[in-house]
């Protein structure tokens, strides 16, 4: 596929995948994916970008004394400029006035005069000068030309006046609200849920009111833990899911009998007859399981690989255990660590080792993967979510997302940590995940875990 473009005397060859490290020549932005270039000019430029209805004069409100001229790369020595709209270096496609020196780069220039958006109740209007500014919504300090609510008296960024007004995070089973502000009885700065970060509530944020549950506007719409499954809309009372998962999520194992575990027998136990499982057929395993309530100190269970203990299942005919615990598991489930839906894998029957994600441990037990990318869980980190109560300390912990190293305080390894949002106490999935007592059978002792703040 050939395209012509004014920005190359060839014509551009359409590539499904670029190479790393390729730049388009029209915004200046990274390119991931398909692009259209011309490799004996070292042209690049995004799909999108090589169809932009650019036209080669403009004028445009915020330069009204000249036309402005679309040129490849600014004209001046060295081929960069600064854009007068967003101060920004300009090194790509620049609309030049040659009598003012006046510049702009082509995201500035293609900026929408109004807009008309669902996350606010007026319309913003661009405005026209390059100032400095503190968005209104996401907080920090923007140099360029905002957006303006002329009644709310609001300004902020482009891309803040076009946010969703609700959005979906791995890490939070409900979907959050966009909110300008909180009022009434709330403090005037609240913890971020996501990056265990203060947040002036002042400023716009994303809320889940029946969680009480705050999220800085950008760790709410962080691309990598978006819920691209999630679709709203606006005209919707209620909020739907392409997917499944969240009522998987919130079922629990309610629901024991399904196409990867059905029960062969049950029985009716205690004064309300209450009926349970006693044989089970499990998808990870050829032979029937029947339930056990002996202790079984020197026996492991094949699901999460610690030491076996009632109720489990086992099997008559070889030495295969399964906690009850692990044979509920469901055979898919999402995480906060990864944006994917993950299904459970059984071990391999060639023993392969694989490394947890989380804890960075190796298992050949069952795993939660990800069907999508090589993203892998081993069973006691898939059973932790974003918030975690731990005998070890008196605060509930908080998953971080922040890109900070910050140190275990049992193991000072630096790894994905459980956040005290009340003092310095942090543990990474390895901790975590420590069983809190390890008996030994030849010495007939138990040893017991313990942490310190």
């Amino acid at each position: 596929m050939e395209l012509q473009h004014f920005s190359d005397v060839h014509p551009l060859i359409f590539i499904e995948q670029a190479k790393f490290g390729f730049w388009c020549n029209g915004c200046g932005e990274g390119i991931e994916g398909s692009c259209y270039s011309c490799r004996k000019c070292e042209t690049d430029l995004h799909p999108s970008c090589a169809k932009l209805p650019l036209p080669r004069e403009l004028q445009h409100p915020i330069h009204r004394k000249h036309p402005l001229n679309l040129h490849k790369t600014p004209p001046y020595d060295g081929r960069t400029c600064t854009c007068n709209g967003c101060n920004l270096p300009c090194r790509s496609f620049d609309y030049h006035c040659p009598l003012c020196k006046f510049d702009l780069d082509i995201k500035c220039a293609s900026l929408p005069l109004t807009i008309k958006a669902e996350n606010h109740d007026h319309p913003w209007t661009l405005f026209r000068n390059s100032i400095p500014f503190i968005c209104s919504t996401c907080g920090k300090e923007g140099k360029g030309m905002p957006y303006l609510c002329g009644e709310c008296g609001l300004w902020v960024h482009h891309n803040c006046a076009s946010l969703p007004c609700m959005v979906k995070h791995i890490r939070h089973k409900h979907p959050l609200n966009l909110t300008y502000s909180l009022k009434d009885d709330h403090f005037e700065h609240r913890l971020c849920q996501l990056c265990v970060l203060k947040v002036d509530t002042n400023n716009g944020l994303y809320y889940c009111s029946n969680c009480d549950y705050v999220a800085h506007v950008d760790c709410a719409t962080d691309k990598e833990g978006r819920d691209e499954t999630f679709v709203w809309e606006s005209n919707d009372k209620d909020p739907i899911e392409s997917t499944t998962m969240m009522k998987e999520e919130d079922s629990g194992h309610d629901e024991f009998t399904n196409e990867f575990c059905y029960i062969v027998k049950k029985t009716k136990v205690g004064e309300d007859k209450v009926e349970i499982p006693i044989e089970i057929k499990h998808f990870a395993h050829e032979h029937d399981l029947q339930l056990t309530t002996k202790l079984e100190n020197d026996k492991i269970c094949d699901g999460c690989i610690r030491s076996i203990f009632p109720p489990f299942y086992s099997c008559a005919q070889c030495n295969f255990f399964l906690h009850k615990s692990c044979a509920e598991l469901p055979r898919k489930k999402r995480h906060p660590l990864h944006q994917h839906s993950l299904t459970l894998q059984p071990m391999s029957d060639s023993f392969d080792l694989v490394q947890c994600n989380a804890c960075y441990h190796i298992t050949n037990g069952f795993t939660y993967k990800c069907d999508v990318c090589n993203f892998t869980l081993d069973v006691p980190c898939s059973l932790l979510s974003d918030m975690l109560t731990h005998v070890g300390h008196e605060h509930p912990l908080i998953l971080s997302s922040t890109t900070n190293a910050e140190e275990c305080s049992a193991c000072n390894s630096k790894r994905k940590i459980f956040r005290c949002t009340k003092c310095e106490f942090t543990l990474d999935f390895g901790c975590a995940t420590l069983p809190l007592t390890v008996g030994v059978q030849t010495t007939r002792a138990s040893f017991y875990t313990s942490f310190y703040c």
